[in-house]
């Protein structure tokens, strides 16, 4: 292994680790540093849906990620699966939506986006308790057991040859002119070629501690989360439920999980009495039969949350050797492997996926 990698990445959620499989396979070596262990935060944390919530209501730029993703998951489950024997669990469960006030506009975009749709027949709702409106069914939308395909991402890099540090803190960048020559650690010094920050809901603050004041940085908070999970069994629901702002996704296993709060409460990861209480309510219910089973777990992630939830993917307009991405709220997980392939072609000043205007920091 060379002493100075070619890429150097800050953080490792889903889009540090895709990002890393791009670039190696395009012949560069790469480490990546998290400051914790790899993949613990928002790429953990979410529920695993790989459609953003009721699309149709978000910014185009979203759907322009989303869509080319969609493609890329089934391929890269069983590439993960076959090399690494940890099955990522890509499931085409399905999504149920109860309330489409909007379903015109709804099927207009599934339409244009060749995301089949049907109106829900009514025995799918056997077992379910809502007032539903205009109920939609999208068979073909999937899901990814988002733990298990971070296990699986980093055993594939391993692999690789990829270098992982971790529990490591960036201190401070060693910069000459419009160009990092290195960085500082909490384990010690890295000299850079080029520097890509990928730090979820951090990436703003790390940014603003490291580099100059007049440097255009990204506009990032973090979004807290809180989920649950039931221990429920394999017949108990058979495809995932979004309901108003809530949803249940059914793993293979049969566990249920129930989110999800959206809450502005800074860096604060915990969780509350009060979230818990409303989330089994909704999926009480929702769901009774979730009555009878035992509530596993509840937890917490921050998301990285920016306006109208759109994601900065760009090479910083005055670091020559900096780039960022970071910034995909609640879609980081559904945005991953296209936003990784965008994030390399402007590296490798490939033709873009897609166009990269709406991501740039300068926007």
């Amino acid at each position: 292994m060379k002493n100075t990698q070619d890429i150097t990445i800050v953080g490792s959620g889903i889009i540090g680790l895709l990002i890393a499989k791009e670039l190696h396979q395009a012949g560069l070596s790469v480490t990546l540093i998290e400051k914790n262990p790899t993949a613990q935060e928002s790429s953990w944390a979410g529920g695993g849906i790989l459609l953003p919530l009721y699309p149709w209501r978000q910014s185009p730029a979203i759907t322009k990620l989303v869509i080319p993703s969609l493609k890329i998951y089934p391929h890269l489950n069983e590439t993960l699966f076959a090399s690494t024997g940890i099955d990522p669990e890509w499931t085409q469960s399905g999504l149920l939506i109860s309330k489409n006030p909007d379903h015109q506009l709804a099927k207009q975009w599934c339409d244009a986006n060749e995301i089949p749709v049907t109106a829900a027949e009514e025995s799918f709702f056997a077992g379910l308790q809502t007032q539903v409106e205009n109920p939609l069914w999208l068979p073909t939308i999937a899901q990814a057991r988002n733990p298990r395909l971070l296990k699986s991402l980093k055993k594939f890099l391993l692999q690789q040859g990829v270098e992982f540090i971790e529990n490591c803190t960036v201190k401070e960048i060693v910069q000459k002119n419009n160009r990092i020559q290195a960085i500082n650690t909490s384990t010690g010094k890295l000299e850079v070629n080029h520097l890509i920050i990928a730090a979820g809901a951090w990436t703003a603050e790390l940014s603003k501690n490291l580099f100059s004041k007049k440097l255009n940085k990204p506009k990032i908070a973090p979004v807290k989360g809180q989920m649950l999970l039931f221990q429920a069994q394999p017949d108990t629901l058979s495809r995932m439920v979004l309901d108003g702002d809530h949803y249940l996704i059914p793993r293979r296993d049969g566990k249920i999980l129930a989110g999800s709060s959206v809450e502005h409460d800074g860096f604060n990861k915990s969780t509350s009495a009060e979230t818990k209480t409303k989330l089994k309510s909704f999926a009480f219910d929702l769901l009774p039969a979730l009555k009878d089973f035992f509530l596993l777990a509840h937890w917490a992630g921050l998301r990285p949350g920016t306006e109208h939830g759109i994601p900065y993917i760009d090479n910083h307009p005055e670091i020559e050797n900096l780039s960022i991405n970071a910034g995909h709220f609640r879609n980081g997980l559904t945005m991953a492997p296209a936003s990784a392939q965008l994030m390399a072609d402007l590296i490798l000043k490939r033709p873009p996926v897609v166009d990269p205007q709406p991501y740039q920091l300068t926007r």
